[in-house]
């Protein structure tokens, strides 16, 4: 494991970096030659940059893999998460700007580290009830009236892996009784 910083030109006042591990390429970034020159430059808060953390949720380093609710940031596109249901209230039908009539619900989901808010349309909305285990595929993370949420877009999905079961307080005598039709 072989991190190398490179120096590649400058263009417009921005200098032109290329990091490489080994023989691949992690990224190519700009920063301005001003910023370069400053002494003193803290470089752990480097890493705070809007830039860089752009950079970080664009590129997940296994796409396929679910990402945890606590890493979810706005901007956050093509993520998968799974979850599991905690609350599905009622679908509204409302009046969407272009006209149509849509049924939407804000289901909220949590993974073992924290909750978010998941927007749920037509079809969607009543996919999934309270206490099921979803995965979503390929939604992207937004920010809505200063809420995180993830939404589904036109390419993402969602599968019910596993539908909750509701227990009946049945004792196991009466269970004898039950009449099974086939």
């Amino acid at each position: 494991m072989d991190l190398k910083v490179k120096y590649r030109g400058s263009v417009n006042n921005e200098a032109i970096f290329l990091i490489t591990k080994d023989i691949k390429v992690v990224v190519q970034f700009r920063a301005p030659e001003e910023f370069l020159l400053e002494k003193n430059l803290p470089f752990e808060s480097w890493m705070d940059t809007a830039k860089i953390r752009k950079y970080i949720a664009r590129r997940s380093i296994a796409p396929r893999l679910s990402i945890l609710v606590q890493d979810l940031r706005h901007g956050m596109k093509k993520v998968n998460v799974e979850a599991q249901v905690l609350e599905t209230p009622k679908p509204s039908l409302v009046h969407t700007r272009y006209g149509n009539s849509a049924l939407v619900t804000n289901a909220w989901i949590a993974d073992e580290t924290g909750k978010i808010k998941l927007c749920l349309w037509n079809e969607q909305a009543n996919c999934a009830v309270k206490g099921d285990t979803i995965q979503i595929k390929n939604a992207s993370v937004s920010t809505f009236k200063g809420e995180r949420q993830l939404r589904l877009g036109r390419k993402g999905t969602i599968n019910v892996l596993q539908t909750h079961v509701t227990q009946t307080n049945q004792q196991p005598e009466d269970i004898s009784k039950n009449k099974v039709y086939a």
